[in-house]
């Protein structure tokens, strides 16, 4: 069964997470695990990630959604627990009833996203936990939003939804689709966010990807938060809209 979350039960449970969070980290633990991802692909690949799992996982034999994370620059390096610190992985947390299985990988320092490592771990999590396939979203912030942008379009058949935040890509990319690839595109809806004041990102790199894609046919759609500098991702998972949005997507298919 689809595990349903009404907007106002979210939106009830993100502002009671916002009040107890504090009180309740000094004696909680944790509801992610650290997790390695240690394979062999087309070169040996290392990658470390939180791995949050619903309350009631073990409990039900349903297949869960799953939201790939990829967070910004700031929080590379060896220490997967520094990605807690923004996005779905911070949210989860600090909520008792986030319907999704979260993944957030850790890029390490001096690198940039791999979509070969991504792919990897997502396929190995994919085998381990029971993932519904056709409710898989893609979700980043700033580093991590060229990340998304990069992922989505080299294999749009793999998410149900995409949720770039104060990130870019390439718009000329899709040109070089095959039609399958195409067909795949054209039926993976984005949302994209931006701040209006970025100093880091500039909005336009989201305003390209968007006209880009809705001229190649996509369902796409720009949030731009007036008067807003790089830090726009606060507002956005703490929204519980951008969460319904993922859930009211799914691919057709079967696992």
């Amino acid at each position: 069964m689809t595990p349903k979350l009404s907007r106002t039960c979210l939106l009830a449970l993100l502002l009671s997470a916002c009040t107890t969070a504090n009180h309740q980290h000094s004696m909680a633990p944790p509801k992610q695990t650290a997790q390695t991802l240690d394979k062999k692909i087309s070169k040996p690949a290392k990658v470390k990630y939180l791995l949050f799992l619903p309350h009631d996982y073990e409990s039900k034999a349903t297949r869960w959604p799953l939201i790939l994370f990829l967070h910004g620059i700031g929080e590379r390096g060896t220490d997967p627990w520094k990605v807690k610190v923004h996005g779905p992985p911070k949210v989860a947390e600090s909520m008792n009833n986030f319907p999704f299985v979260v993944v957030s990988p850790q890029c390490p320092n001096g690198q940039w996203w791999s979509n070969e490592i991504l792919m990897a771990l997502l396929d190995d999590v994919i085998a381990r936990y029971k993932i519904d396939t056709n409710r898989v979203y893609l979700t980043g912030l700033s580093m991590g939003g060229f990340g998304a942008w990069n992922l989505a379009l080299e294999f749009p058949e793999r998410f149900a939804a995409v949720a770039p935040i104060c990130g870019g890509g390439n718009p000329y990319y899709p040109n070089a689709y095959s039609g399958a690839r195409k067909a795949a595109l054209k039926s993976l809806p984005f949302w994209a966010f931006h701040g209006d004041k970025d100093p880091a990102v500039a909005l336009s790199e989201s305003e390209r990807m968007i006209s880009a894609l809705k001229k190649f046919g996509c369902n796409v759609k720009l949030t731009v938060y007036p008067g807003v500098g790089h830090d726009c991702w606060t507002e956005t998972y703490n929204n519980p809209a951008l969460y319904e949005w993922f859930l009211a997507h799914q691919r057709s298919g079967e696992n």
